[in-house]
């Protein structure tokens, strides 16, 4: 059984949800975020929403590495 999804540093909760709901925007899949569209998806497959949330997480993933690599750049020099 896994465990519940946590934060580990809950003041970033915030934070997180609204950096989610930029990148969401940022690709146009902003109305799959439940936190803009609070509608019942477990009558959908996992393809779907997959195919709907997925994204969002990648686009997420690709800023954090981006962000990052500016700030190891940025530590060279």
């Amino acid at each position: 059984m896994s465990k519940p999804k946590k934060t580990l540093v809950p003041e970033a909760r915030a934070a997180m949800t609204k950096f989610k709901l930029e990148c969401a925007e940022e690709i146009g899949h902003l109305q799959y975020c439940k936190e803009n569209n609070d509608h019942y998806k477990g009558d959908l497959p996992a393809k779907q929403n997959g195919m709907e949330g997925g994204p969002i997480g990648g686009q997420m993933v690709k800023r954090m590495i981006e962000a990052e690599r500016q700030r190891f750049e940025n530590t060279i020099e």
